[in-house]
């Protein structure tokens, strides 16, 4: 009997942390906020999704590595999830995360087929070819802001997935300067009849890591009924690897049994684990 005050305790404290829990009806993921930037040049206006390290408030004295993701909505949860334990334990180097999302007021499909495409194809129900646009925006906009608000360092990664990973390869063909690293998943080298891989780019002397990943089922014959994926994303790195990119380290890794729904997870943390790693 000598027991139960201590047994009403621990329930009643237990009571009072359960409505406190049923009270907050989002789930907030630590050390992240939403701010909004506009595009000066279209009047678009972005949300971006921002994560800072575990560290970060306490080191004072120390700057990060950005990891920048297109997709947000999709990628930023999946991204901070998984790197969250190896940054943590010191398994990788601690990094912000920076989501860019879709323009307010469109739906998503029709601003990534906007932003992520290079080039005009009239064949599509969406506005395509504005790439370009998107690219000044994150360069004028994005990246200062960043810069100004948080402590950074030089380390600029890209990490897209599908059309996002079409965005990163032109921007690397054409803009070499804004990133050192790529993360490529499942890239859409099949647009407009493979006018990636067309561009000419003059000598990249820059060193860089690009990690290109891609489902194994991501094939016409298994179950992409339209694009052979993987074939896409072999014809990109062996351009990647050519003579025009001397500086350039290229790793492929093909995900036995995903498919273009699932690849992008196990692509994102092995990408990164292979940027990151300590």
């Amino acid at each position: 009997m000598k027991f139960l005050p201590y047994i009403f305790i621990f329930l009643f404290i237990n009571s009072i942390q359960l409505v406190k829990a049923q009270d907050r009806n989002t789930f907030e993921i630590p050390r992240s906020n939403v701010i909004e930037i506009q595009d000066p040049d279209s009047g678009r206006v972005y949300p971006l999704f921002i994560k800072l390290p575990r560290s970060y408030n306490s080191q004072e004295d120390k700057s990060y590595p950005v990891i920048y993701l297109t997709d947000a909505w999709y990628s930023f949860q999946i991204v901070s999830g998984a790197t969250r334990f190896p940054m943590n334990t010191g398994k990788m180097k601690e990094a912000i995360i920076v989501g860019i999302s879709y323009s307010k007021g469109s739906k998503g499909p029709s601003s990534r087929i906007r932003d992520y495409t290079h080039t005009e194809d009239s064949s599509w129900k969406f506005q395509t070819g504005k790439a370009k646009e998107h690219i000044s925006f994150i360069e004028k906009s994005v990246f200062p802001f960043i810069e100004k608000n948080y402590r950074v360092n030089e380390s600029r990664t890209f990490v897209g997935n599908s059309l996002g990973g079409l965005f990163g390869a032109y921007i690397l063909f054409t803009k070499p300067d804004m990133f050192n690293n790529y993360v490529l998943g499942s890239p859409s080298v099949w647009f407009k009849d493979n006018d990636i891989l067309k561009i000419k780019t003059d000598p990249n002397l820059n060193k860089h890591k690009v990690f290109i990943a891609v489902g194994a089922n991501e094939t016409i014959q298994l179950d992409s009924p339209k694009h052979d994926m993987v074939k896409g994303a072999k014809e990109l790195e062996l351009k990647l690897s050519g003579e025009l990119f001397p500086n350039t380290k290229v790793k492929l890794l093909t995900i036995q049994g995903a498919n273009h729904e699932t690849a992008f997870p196990t692509t994102a943390i092995q990408g990164l684990y292979w940027l990151f790693k300590e």
